[in-house]
């Protein structure tokens, strides 16, 4: 059965036993029968007893897991394991038994498949009871990416399992399809294409897209099924007009295949871009497959002679495959008042691009292998487990650019990827010891946005140099990761001589007296928190002033060591020295949350990051310094939004009434005099700033959504 659309809507409809295992002997006809009875039989024993949601018998889902993977595997041990991929899990029966039966490689993949359910390493104890499911469902996902580092055929089953679980997801309760739907769309689909698999992606994309948005899916639903016949003569159309001018041209061996794209992209056009599905011009796509690479050249000569191109569309994949080993040359053409997207690429490409690293098991081909360097890339050894889960699902969840070594060594980033992504993707160590970079041969700042095509240079230093300011705005997990370990190394270095700064500018006494008071106090171990609190740093110099007491009675007995804490705007400042005024460095632009420190001259304090080199320099030189730290924020945050509104009657009105509906407060509105503008100052709940911000997108074009706080006066602009 080759085509794969009606192939999963057959597997959809069926709901009982015997016509699971027929289905299945149909499509793996070419394996060891008796093998398969075999498994169908310990799995039928194993989930005896064992119904789904849907009030179906349990194993008729591995049999249809097994069926699925069928579709892009020959490999027999594959198939197997999809067929006991839930029986270590939800049943009585143990690896050993598997590894009896059906030996060593079925019994690894099952155990890349299974679920955790009990959270055993100590270092990935959830952060609370709240966490739990989270921290499971990340354990999950961590040992199954680790499993298939050694073998990739465990993410392929997971996948036909997950596309499974969402074409029977109606079963469930809503909540349960939108978080499944969502940790697809999140994970799993991103992985379908890692692995070049755009048959699983789409499908895996369009089936969360109809659970977590369905008003929105509908709508495009809709606008299709009513103008499918109107899209499919035009389609018709441009088709026979290419086969016409192909033929005349000399390529004879080729076939064309017509498309509409499918949901989920259409959505994402239509977001980018702000329209709605009427104004999406390019809905339709024709896929050429031609015998030789030579003839995809060729054949694109021909669609750019007789048809006006958008140039800004074209993209030779051929010549540069995409990191999953994709290639097609890409191109969109005018064809009289419609935009069409034109593949073009060989029959090799072609399964490749639909089978991803399985067409590799199934055929010979002659094309690009999909890179796993990506399952690599990702760290495993996280403090939490949860946190891994975040970085790993933002470093798959992404749109690719490619860039160069000044060697022309391909690097694949996400897009708005910064020079120091890169440095840190060609090497952990080039990453921490950046200093500048060149793109295209010119200078630029380390956080520079790279495009697609730039040849990236990078200049390191000596020494290593952390910028931990930086952080947030890094893109990849890599990168992100890298720097915060840095940056958590080096303040631990720090902040010992950050706390015997304080103290000494407290006591006015020389570093080395200081230090021997300290150890007398046993408090050598724990100094450092005093730059962090400032209720241990009242009791550390309570106990320093009384063995000062101790020790020299008349000296210190008048004087006061006694702390005072001051506000000046965002900062409070504990110190016993008089201060009139404080000031933020411009050397690092420290901003809300940073760690930061204070330096006291001429009773003034400098905010710097705890980590800036200035900082670093005034440190080691024993500057005065006083303890710091931000004054929590209010939740309830000023903004500024730039919204475009459709200029019709009402429309203003409508915004007003969303934005009360959302318990978002107006302190000024403005209308552009010439534009259809509107510029909104607001109040809002930090708290719920994600979800209302989402939830406006979803129905205005907003241009800007900006915090009004400045961290450098406290005020609001």
């Amino acid at each position: 059965m080759k085509n794969f659309p009606s192939f999963i809507e057959k597997i959809r409809t069926i709901n009982n036993l015997e016509e699971a295992k027929k289905i299945l002997f149909e499509v793996s006809s070419k394996f060891d029968k008796d093998k398969i009875n075999e498994a169908i039989d310990f799995a039928i024993l194993a989930h005896s007893g064992q119904f789904r949601k849907s009030g179906e018998e349990y194993v008729i889902h591995p049999i249809l897991v097994a069926c699925i993977t069928s579709f892009f595997s020959d490999n027999e041990d594959m198939i197997i394991a999809a067929l006991l991929h839930d029986v270590v899990e939800d049943t009585k029966y143990e690896f050993k038994d598997i590894f009896l039966k059906f030996g060593t490689n079925v019994a690894h993949l099952v155990e890349g498949l299974t679920k955790i359910t009990n959270i055993r390493e100590h270092s990935l104890i959830p952060s609370s009871k709240i966490d739990e499911k989270l921290a499971k469902s990340a354990l999950t996902f961590r040992n199954m990416l680790i499993k298939s580092i050694q073998d990739i055929r465990v993410l392929v089953i997971k996948l036909c399992d997950r596309l499974h679980n969402m074409l029977t997801l109606d079963a469930l309760r809503s909540d349960k399809q939108k978080r499944i739907s969502e940790e697809t769309i999140l994970v799993y689909a991103p992985i379908a294409h890692r692995l070049g698999i755009s048959t699983l992606k789409k499908y895996l994309e369009d089936l969360s897209f109809m659970y977590l948005l369905p008003t929105e899916y509908n709508k495009i639903d809709n606008y299709i099924k009513e103008n499918k016949e109107n899209l499919t003569l035009k389609l018709n159309s441009f088709i026979s007009k290419i086969e016409v001018l192909l033929s005349q041209n000399g390529i004879s061996d080729f076939e064309i295949k017509g498309r509409i794209k499918h949901y989920y992209s259409i959505y994402l056009k239509m977001q980018r871009k702000g329209i709605s599905i009427e104004e999406v011009l390019d809905l339709l796509a024709i896929r050429i497959i031609v015998k030789e690479k030579i003839e995809c050249y060729e054949t694109f000569g021909v669609i750019h002679l007789n048809f006006r191109p958008l140039i800004s569309r074209f993209k030779d994949y051929i010549a540069i495959p995409k990191e999953n080993g994709y290639q097609t040359i890409h191109t969109s053409v005018f064809d009289e008042t419609n935009v069409i997207e034109v593949q073009i690429r060989t029959c090799d490409m072609d399964k490749n691009a639909e089978f991803g690293i399985a067409a590799h098991w199934k055929y010979k081909l002659d094309s690009a292998t999909p890179n796993t360097n990506w399952l690599n890339n990702l760290t495993f050894e996280n403090e939490k487990v949860e946190d891994f889960y975040e970085l790993a699902k933002n470093d798959l969840f992404r749109e690719d650019i490619i860039v160069y070594s000044p060697k022309f060594d391909t690097f694949t980033l996400p897009i708005e990827a910064t020079a120091l992504d890169f440095a840190y993707a060609v090497h952990t160590e080039v990453g921490n010891k950046a200093k500048t970079a060149y793109v295209n041969k010119e200078k630029v700042s380390l956080l520079t946005t790279l495009k697609n095509g730039d040849i990236v240079r990078i200049v390191t230093d000596k020494k290593e140099i952390p910028r931990c300011s930086w952080i947030d705005a890094l893109k990849t997990s890599k990168a992100k990761l890298n720097a915060k370990q840095l940056c958590n190394h080096r303040i631990k270095d720090v902040e010992n001589d950050i706390a015997l700064n304080i103290l000494k500018s407290i006591f006015d006494i020389d570093l080395i007296r200081l230090k021997a008071i300290i150890k007398a106090n046993y408090l050598c171990s724990k100094i450092h928190k005093i730059v962090e609190d400032n209720n241990f740093l009242v009791d550390v110099v309570n106990k320093i002033s009384k063995t000062l007491r101790d020790k020299e009675k008349f000296k210190y007995l008048f004087k006061s060591h006694k702390l005072k804490k001051s506000i000046f705007d965002s900062i409070k400042i504990v110190s016993n020295k008089p201060i009139n005024d404080i000031e933020f460095s411009f050397c690092c632009h420290p901003k809300r949350g940073d760690e930061i420190v204070g330096f006291l001259e001429n009773k003034k304090v400098t905010i710097h990051h705890k980590l800036c080199s200035t900082a670093t320099d005034l440190i080691k030189s024993k500057s005065d310094m006083v303890y710091v730290e931000w004054i929590q924020e209010n939740s309830i945050s000023k903004y500024l939004m730039i919204v475009n509104l459709q200029n019709k009657k009402g429309e203003l009105a409508k915004f007003v009434s969303d934005l009360a509906k959302l318990d978002v407060s107006i302190d000024s509105i403005e209308l552009g005099v010439n534009s259809d503008f509107c510029k909104v100052e607001v109040e809002i709940d930090s708290k719920k700033l994600d979800k209302i911000s989402q939830k406006l997108k979803q129905t205005y074009h907003i241009i800007e959504f900006t915090s009004l706080k400045d961290a450098y006066n406290g005020k609001v602009k």
